[in-house]
């Protein structure tokens, strides 16, 4: 059945698991040097939406201690399990369609989620409302319209194929109502809302292991979508992830735009 809520994934076959994997080493840095710039620390509530993974909420329950409070959210918590203990508490819930889970929190971060989401408004409203006075937000979106190819230098037959799979995920990604043009907005949607002192960047991984590692499970998951699509043939596809195995393609992730500001 195709998924209404922007998500092309399914989190509960194998594949969805490597991709949880590789969006840690491809992000994490990236998401953490920003958290540390806002002074995380002991005795931190922490709004975790959409965590899907453990890295970050692992990474966060550290910095507050025993004394602050790391809450997880996300439609599907299995993968959050190993995760939750104190201070983390794991919790299923809608961003996007019910009140937050608790308010004056010190921060709440989202990472490729709000994208996804159908009512991003709404569900950015709920992250902000959450926020006690002084507290932060840190939004962090891909952006594939702002970057659309796998394989940035094209130079042979194999980045081509590479960019038409590409192509055809971003595509599936469309029908199922995701933004993909939603990052280079958070800026403008964070001062819009009423946060202060807002500010962005943007991260873009070329030739990382992660991002084989990502893509492959990527495909390798739709495999049978892109075929029935008629985007690419079987033999296609398992010569795309020979290319990916033996790497003689660089391929790149698509761009994170992380965007932030505080609460007045």
């Amino acid at each position: 059945m195709m998924r209404t809520d922007g998500y092309l994934l399914d989190n509960r076959q194998a594949e969805a698991g490597e991709n949880r994997d590789a969006l840690g080493p491809l992000f994490d840095s990236t998401t953490f040097r920003h958290l540390e710039g806002f002074g995380i620390g002991p005795g931190w509530r922490c709004w975790e939406v959409g965590a899907d993974g453990t890295s970050v909420v692992s990474w966060l329950a550290k910095k507050v201690g025993p004394t602050g409070k790391v809450v997880a959210t996300d439609l599907d918590t299995a993968p959050l399990a190993p995760a939750a203990r104190p201070p983390v508490e794991v919790r299923v819930h809608d961003v996007a369609a019910e009140e937050p889970p608790g308010e004056e929190f010190d921060l709440v971060h989202a990472r490729a989620v709000l994208a996804h989401v159908p009512d991003r408004e709404r569900a950015l409203r709920s992250m902000i409302k959450s926020l006690r006075p002084g507290g932060r937000l840190l939004v962090e979106d891909t952006d594939p319209v702002l970057q659309p190819l796998l394989c940035p230098d094209e130079y042979g037959p194999e980045q081509q194929l590479a960019n038409r799979l590409r192509d055809g995920v971003r595509a599936f990604l469309t029908e199922r109502g995701a933004d993909l043009s939603f990052g280079r907005r958070l800026p403008r949607l964070l001062r819009a809302a009423g946060l202060r002192r807002v500010a962005a960047d943007a991260y873009f991984p070329i030739a990382s292991p992660a991002c084989a590692a990502l893509e492959s499970a990527t495909i390798s998951e739709i495999r049978d979508q892109l075929v029935t699509a008629g985007v690419a043939t079987d033999q296609d596809i398992d010569h795309h992830l020979a290319n990916i195995t033996t790497g003689g393609i660089d391929l790149a992730a698509t761009p994170m735009i992380s965007a932030w500001g505080r609460k007045v």
